[in-house]
């Protein structure tokens, strides 16, 4: 008996089945991972690329400041398309972390090649960056300025340029030291500190080193990377800045010099998780742990890695503060207090 699809069935089934697959997951349809980043570096344009080249995965990139990307994501909830959020500075991770934006990773190959210290159980650091007492040779001698607790000695008064207290960088160093000295101590400090200012804070880390070099005031602190940068610079002002100062790690003798991170997170709900792991795996592979050095002058968290960048190796060995990551924003808020009650605004 020959039964035959009353007419318009074939048509019919055909709508069905694209029905059908356009109901299914979007990361069953296309390799792609949507990225938000605050790291605002053009070197990682090539970083994304090398990603792409070997997975297939398509990257699509939002930038923007940490705050109004945590707020992005929270305000875009569980149907949020973001994947992954990446960023400078641990208490910023954390922040985004303590508000339920990141999901647990299970990576044998992150927490095998990522040190305990640098990782937590949804977020990992990818490379670091200390930060370190930049001084002017010509009005400071190197052992003025062995510490941190050195920059609030009296005698750096007039001496000190930073940039304000309520940006990232110093309210980490600040976390780092009521972590390792208490609250009052560090109050204590950052009382010193603004006591010695030569100018109220503003620029940031590359305006406070330049400041140096021109005798504006004696000492900084500045991130690393800043200093690299400048360093392998071929503008012949750079070059003058560099040859006018010099770099202190400080705290050798005890904790060791503050160290801050760039890392990243895989969301909560993020629609292509598993794209997402292979690039926090991606990120922590020996190509993109030495693009980090050389790309944008951060060191690789990865140990068997070895950094080729000749500013950072220039700058020598250091001791690292060995500080769990994760607890700096245990006291960042802290930090904040501390720093607004000692007037560094």
């Amino acid at each position: 008996m020959n039964h035959r699809s009353p007419p318009g069935t074939c048509a019919l089934l055909s709508a069905v089945a694209a029905l059908l697959l356009s109901a299914l997951p979007a990361q069953a349809q296309e390799k792609v991972l949507n990225l938000y980043s605050a790291r605002h570096y053009q070197t990682d344009d090539a970083l994304y690329a090398n990603f792409t080249k070997a997975t297939g995965i398509r990257i699509n990139r939002l930038d923007g400041k940490e705050d109004e990307l945590v707020e992005r994501i929270r305000n875009e909830g569980a149907a949020s398309p973001a994947d992954v959020l990446i960023t400078v500075d641990a208490a910023r991770l954390e922040v985004a972390d303590s508000l339920g934006l990141f999901q647990p990773v299970k990576s044998k190959l992150l927490d095998e090649r990522i040190p305990a210290q640098l990782r937590t159980d949804t977020w990992y650091s990818f490379s670091t960056r200390a930060r370190v007492i930049v001084y002017n040779k010509a009005a400071i001698k190197p052992a003025q300025v062995q510490t941190y607790a050195d920059l609030a000695a009296p005698a750096l008064k007039g001496q000190i340029c930073v940039r304000s207290g309520s940006h990232p960088y110093n309210l980490s160093l600040g976390a780092a030291l009521i972590a390792h000295e208490g609250e009052a101590r560090t109050e204590a400090w950052a009382r010193g500190l603004v006591a010695n200012f030569a100018r109220s804070p503003k620029g940031g880390d590359t305006d406070q080193i330049k400041a140096v070099a021109a005798g504006e005031c004696g000492v900084t602190v500045s991130n690393t990377y800043y200093l690299a940068r400048m360093m392998r610079s071929t503008k012949a002002e750079d070059q003058q800045a560099m040859a006018a100062v010099g770099i202190v790690w400080p705290n050798q003798a005890t904790w060791g010099t503050h160290i801050n991170i760039s890392g990243a997170g895989v969301l909560k709900h993020a629609p292509h998780a598993d794209a997402a792991v292979k690039f926090l795996e991606y990120l922590a592979s020996d190509s993109a742990q030495a693009y980090f050095a050389d790309g944008n002058n951060e060191w690789p968290v990865v140990k068997t890695v070895n950094a080729s960048n000749p500013a950072l190796t220039a700058m020598g060995p250091f001791k690292a503060d060995s500080l769990p990551i994760g607890q700096l924003s245990k006291t960042t808020v802290q930090a904040q207090k501390v720093f607004d009650r000692a007037g560094w605004k």
